[in-house]
């Protein structure tokens, strides 16, 4: 691919996070992320809040990016941003803008699908080591959970994929289920570190390399039930346990498909991405991998959960085949990668 200088603003508003940054020739020069503190009382994101609070926040954000960056609006040469998939409401916050940005000064709009800015966010040069292709990336966040063959930038085949519900979404409901402010999944991931995985849990079975975390959910629900009908305070006196039970079945499904995949195609470069890539025990799971000759790629905490860095790298690298989009463009809540 040939090299070019490009200064490229990205955006991201696929759910509640607002989230802009300036990559300049593949280097990040500001990333900047506004949460939405709105969804906590409610225990999830409500989508029309969402989409009023990126409102509020898109303006102020993209400001502050550019600020950080130490540019001027004018040395942007392309807008990239997110265009699914997520929350249509918010989705079309953060492509409105974009448009309406772009053609305020006449350079072009980049569509860019959410979960290839994951994976690509392996790309954005600092002082990691970029992995090379092909690669197997596990995708793990709280709308998805697959296993993408990367081939190169923009040529992708997932090779395994949950059936229902996502990984994020598992840590997530039973993080509610122990009465754990949202988002559950981080916190859940703390009391985990102080406890011992003493409980166990049913390994879902499905075919090849898939996913599913419905019936898990279930089967942790259904136990929760069973110890509280003997002890009401079971989850009080047991909480950092249960959590270490529950992140270790959840972490080892995911790398048992994961290995299964390596054995399968022979790709010895495993990356991560996504949401729960922050997870400590993933983290730690996925690093041991090196022990089966495998090399891993795990990137900054920082760009794990939705941020905008990765949407601008991934425009970065469609800037330089000229692949930009057009102001007709619209936003696709179910974008497949």
């Amino acid at each position: 691919m040939q090299q070019s200088s490009a200064i490229i603003l990205g955006i991201e508003s696929s759910c509640d996070d607002t989230a802009a940054a300036i990559i300049k020739n593949g280097k990040v020069l500001a990333n900047i992320v506004a949460n939405q503190s709105v969804h906590e009382k409610y225990g999830g994101v409500v989508p029309e809040l969402a989409s009023r609070a990126h409102q509020q926040n898109i303006v102020p954000v993209v400001n502050e990016a550019i600020k950080q960056a130490g540019i001027s609006k004018e040395d942007i040469d392309a807008v990239a941003f997110t265009n699914g998939p997520g929350l249509l409401g918010s989705l079309l916050v953060g492509s409105s803008f974009a448009k309406a940005f772009a053609m305020g000064l006449n350079i072009p709009i980049i569509e860019v699908n959410h979960m290839h800015g994951h994976i690509l966010a392996h790309f954005i040069e600092d002082e990691n080591e970029l992995p090379p292709f092909p690669l197997l990336c596990l995708t793990v966040s709280g709308g998805h959970t697959q296993i993408v063959k990367v081939t190169d930038y923009f040529n992708f085949e997932i090779i395994g994929e949950t059936i229902d519900d996502a990984a994020g979404e598992a840590f997530d409901k039973v993080a509610k289920m122990l009465g754990l402010p949202y988002p559950g999944g981080p916190i859940l991931d703390q009391y985990a570190q102080l406890g011992n995985p003493i409980f166990e849990f049913p390994h879902p079975k499905v075919k090849e390399h898939h996913f599913s975390f419905s019936g898990f959910k279930t089967s942790v629900l259904y136990f929760l039930k069973r110890e509280i009908a003997k002890n009401e305070n079971f989850i009080a006196e047991n909480r950092n346990d249960i959590c270490a039970s529950v992140q270790k079945t959840i972490v080892a499904i995911l790398i048992k498909k994961l290995k299964g995949a390596i054995t399968a195609t022979g790709i010895k470069h495993i990356a991560v991405a996504g949401g729960v890539s922050a997870n400590s025990e993933l983290r730690k799971q996925i690093l041991s991998l090196t022990e089966e000759g495998c090399t891993t790629y795990i990137p900054k905490f920082e760009y794990c959960t939705d941020n905008a860095a990765m949407i601008a790298i991934t425009g970065y690298y469609k800037y330089l085949e000229n692949d930009f989009a057009t102001q007709q463009l619209v936003p696709n809540a179910r974008m497949k990668i």
